[in-house]
């Protein structure tokens, strides 16, 4: 499956759900008469998915949402030998963070392996720790990770290679934004940029 199929795929799971709430937030706006923040991402406040997880981080130590309470979290899926959207996406978020100067440390950043089978605790705290000492490796058990990709509609597939661990994963390459009060709000496209990207968590903070 190529990046367009995985682009496509993501969209039928979460596309037609996010236009639905933005356009019920638009009508709530215009109700209350209040302005509401313009947001370059996805705005899907009140889903009823990606609202809470229970991971272990790469000291195996148990994370959940909670745990970072007042600030700003984005999470996002992928995998450490991932040739492209990863990297690119982790690069990204860190000139997110130098973009926020005085609130750098009021951002999350948390990367959900796909592939736990390679990606031990010690080759996460390396990936993560290699784009910023702060970045937060969570490690689905394998028969965990089902369950997480469905509760967080993540598509994800194994793709064979010529040798049993040579093999790479197709997935799902957005981004999700919690708020301060660990509230799912924003969907953030892959490639939007790190302005954009900056803008949203900026707004997010004002917030509370």
């Amino acid at each position: 499956m190529n990046r367009r199929d995985v682009v496509r795929a993501l969209t039928a799971s979460i596309g037609w759900s996010a236009v639905a709430t933005t356009a019920g937030l638009a009508l709530s706006a215009c109700g209350e008469g209040g302005k509401k923040p313009i947001f370059t991402g996805i705005d899907i406040t009140g889903a009823q998915y990606a609202t809470s997880f229970s991971l272990k981080d790469a000291d195996g130590q148990p994370r959940t949402l909670g745990d970072y309470k007042g600030k700003v979290v984005v999470l996002f899926f992928g995998y450490a030998q991932c040739p492209d959207a990863c990297p690119t996406t982790m690069a990204e978020l860190s000139q997110v963070k130098q973009k926020l100067g005085a609130d750098a440390n009021r951002l999350q950043v948390l990367f959900v392996t796909l592939d736990p089978a390679r990606d031990t605790p010690e080759v996460m705290k390396a990936y993560v720790g290699a784009f910023d000492p702060s970045f937060v490796a969570l490690i689905p058990e394998p028969d965990q990770l089902p369950g997480v990709a469905k509760d967080f509609k993540v598509f994800y597939k194994k793709v064979d290679g010529p040798t049993p661990t040579s093999y790479s994963m197709d997935h799902s390459v957005g981004s999700y934004v919690y708020d301060p009060q660990g509230r799912v709000r924003l969907y953030e496209r892959y490639g939007v940029g790190a302005d954009a990207v900056a803008a949203d968590v900026e707004a997010l903070l004002k917030q509370g």
